[in-house]
C-alpha cells in the first residue's frame, strides 16, 4: 500500500470515505435484507491504489463472500460497479460498450499522470450528483442498436456461487456437504475465459468475456423485411399481462402513423399496422431484439400477408404456400372410386347389382328370390254380382341366408301397376256423408238409385231412423 509518509504518492486529503458502496444488482444478490462489514481505508484501489473504503457481504444462502475491489472515483470515472467491473446500465463489459458507444479510453497508466489525473476528476465529480457517472460515458448520450441487443435485462445470480474446491479436485476434501465450496469440474485451462483479470476489464483491452460477446453480436440473426410491399404490420410477443395498447402506441408512435393496434391478451401477443411501408421498416430495425418495456424483452417479427393467409386463388393453386406434412401423422386418403363418388348410402348401381346377383348365382348355385307377378287390378268399388272378389296376393317366399362374406341383393316393396295395355278406369266421385245426389226413381225399385260402384254409407250418428224422420216409401 502507497501509504508511507516517504512516498512521494502519500496524501491522506484523497483517500476515499464512503458510507455506501457502487452496486450492480447481481452483486448485491437477491436478498433485500443483507449485512455489510465497513472496514474504513481497508485496501488500495486495485486501479489507482488509493485507500477506500471496503465493503465485505454475503449476497445470499450458498454464495461466496463479496468485496469491492476498486474505488467509487474509479467506478464513476467508468460507471461501472466497484465489484465485477461490469457497466451498471448494460451489464456489459467496459470493452463492448465503449465499442458500440465509440467512446476513446483516454485514462492515462503511468503512477504520476494517473494520480493527477484521478484528482481532477475527483474535483470535478464533487460538483456533479454522486450518483451520475463522469469523464467520457457521462458526456456519450446516445444509444447504440449493439447494446440494446447485448444487454442483459435480468441479474445473473450464477456469478456470485462459491469458488471450486481445490481439496475436492484433488480427493481429498473431507467437508462433505458442509463444505462452502463448490464440488464440481473446474474448468479447462486453456479456455480463455479461464484467464480473466481487473485491469484488463477496466482498461477494455484483451477481456475475452468481451471478445465472446462480440462474436455473439455477429452471428445474431437479422430481421428481413418481406418482398410484399403491401406488409405494414409488425407482430408483437411477449407482452406479459401488463402492456397494453396504450404502451404499445407510446412507443411506436415515433416512428410513423399508425392505423390499428390489435391486442390478443389471451396470447399475450399484438399486432401493430402502419399506414405505410417505409415508418413499418424503420420500426423493425430499430426494435428488433433491442426492444424493452415494462421490463419485458419483447419479440418482433413481420405480420403476414392478409392474402395469402386466407385466399384461394393461384397462389395456394400453384402450390407455393403449401405447408410441409406434420411427423407422425397419417397421410392424405386416396379419393374414391369413378362410380362411388356420388353414392352418398353405398348402393350397387341396377346394372352392377344384377351383374353380381347373376355372378352369385352362377358360381354359389343359391336359389335366388322369385318374384311372384301381383293379380290384375280391379276397380274401386263393389264387385260386380257373381264375382268374387281375389284374396290377398300370396306370400312371398323369404330370400336366403347369405353366406359370410356374400352380398345380400337389395330388394324394393313390390308396386301393383295395371298389366300392359289396359288402361285403368277413373274412380267414381266422392261426396260427404249425406250429400250424394238423388237418382230417379224405377218401378221396380222405389229406392233412389246411387252411382254405378258406390254404395250407400251410413254413419251411426246420421241414421235418418235413430234422428227421428220418416222414411221413404212409409205406409203411414
Amino acid at each position: 500500500m502507497a501509504t508511507s509518509k516517504s512516498t512521494s504518492t502519500y496524501n491522506r486529503q484523497n483517500w476515499e470515505d464512503a458510507e455506501f458502496p457502487i452496486l450492480c444488482q447481481t452483486c448485491l444478490g437477491d436478498n433485500p435484507y443483507i449485512r455489510m462489514t465497513k472496514d474504513k481505508y481497508g485496501k488500495e484501489c486495485k486501479i489507482c491504489s488509493r485507500p477506500f473504503t471496503v465493503f465485505r457481504w454475503c449476497p445470499g444462502a450458498r454464495m461466496r463472500f463479496k468485496k469491492t475491489e476498486v474505488c467509487q472515483t474509479c467506478s464513476r470515472l467508468k460507471n461501472v460497479c466497484q465489484t465485477c467491473l461490469l457497466d451498471l446500465e448494460y451489464g456489459l463489459p467496459i470493452q463492448v460498450r465503449d465499442a458500440a458507444l465509440r467512446i476513446k479510453d483516454d485514462l492515462p497508466r503511468s503512477e504520476v499522470n494517473k494520480e493527477y489525473y484521478i484528482q481532477n476528476m475527483d474535483r470535478e465529480g464533487g460538483k456533479l450528483d454522486p450518483t451520475s457517472a463522469t469523464g467520457a460515458v457521462g458526456k456519450s448520450q446516445a444509444a447504440s442498436d449493439l447494446l440494446m441487443k447485448l444487454a442483459r435485462t435480468s441479474p445473473y445470480y450464477k456469478r456470485n456461487r462459491p469458488h471450486i474446491c481445490s481439496f475436492w479436485v484433488k480427493g481429498e476434501c473431507k467437508r462433505g456437504e458442509e463444505c462452502p465450496y463448490r464440488h464440481e469440474k473446474p474448468t479447462d485451462p486453456d479456455d480463455p475465459l479461464a484467464d480473466q483479470n481487473i485491469k484488463d476489464r477496466y482498461y477494455g483491452t484483451n477481456d475475452p468475456v468481451a471478445d465472446k460477446l462480440m462474436r455473439r453480436a455477429d452471428s445474431m440473426p437479422k430481421l428481413e423485411p418481406p418482398e410484399d410491399r403491401s406488409i405494414t404490420t409488425l407482430y408483437i410477443g411477449n407482452l406479459g399481462e401488463k402492456l397494453g395498447e396504450k404502451e404499445l402506441r407510446d412507443h411506436f408512435y415515433q416512428y410513423g402513423e399508425i392505423r390499428a393496434i390489435t391486442v390478443v391478451s389471451r396470447q399475450q401477443c399484438a399486432f401493430v399496422q402502419f399506414t405505410q411501408r417505409q415508418p413499418a421498416e424503420i420500426a423493425a430495425e430499430r426494435t428488433f431484439n433491442k426492444l424493452i418495456l415494462g421490463g419485458r424483452r419483447l419479440t418482433i417479427k413481420w405480420g403476414r400477408s392478409q392474402g395469402r393467409q386466407g385466399g384461394e386463388g393461384g397462389e395456394q393453386g400453384d402450390g407455393e404456400d403449401m405447408l410441409e406434412p406434420v411427423p407422425g401423422l397419417p397421410g392424405t386418403l386416396p379419393p374414391p372410386p369413378t362410380d362411388m363418388r356420388n353414392n352418398f348410402f353405398n348402393l350397387a348401381a341396377p346394372a352392377a347389382a344384377a351383374a353380381a346377383a347373376a355372378a352369385a348365382s352362377s358360381s354359389d348355385g343359391m336359389m335366388q328370390p322369385m318374384m311372384i307377378p301381383p293379380p290384375p287390378m280391379v276397380p274401386m268399388g263393389r264387385p260386380p254380382p257373381g264375382i268374387v272378389p281375389p284374396g290377398p296376393p300370396p306370400l312371398m317366399r323369404p330370400p336366403p341366408v347369405a353366406a359370410a362374406g356374400a352380398t345380400t341383393p337389395f330388394y324394393f316393396p313390390q308396386v301393383m301397376r295395371p298389366p300392359p295395355g289396359v288402361r285403368p278406369p277413373h274412380p267414381p266421385p266422392m261426396f260427404p256423408p249425406g250429400t250424394a245426389p238423388m237418382y230417379p226413381r224405377s218401378v221396380t225399385n222405389p229406392a233412389p238409385l246411387a252411382p254405378p260402384g258406390t254404395g250407400t254409407i251410413h254413419y251411426p250418428s246420421q241414421d235418418p231412423s235413430r234422428m227421428g224422420t220418416a222414411q221413404l216409401g212409409s205406409k203411414d
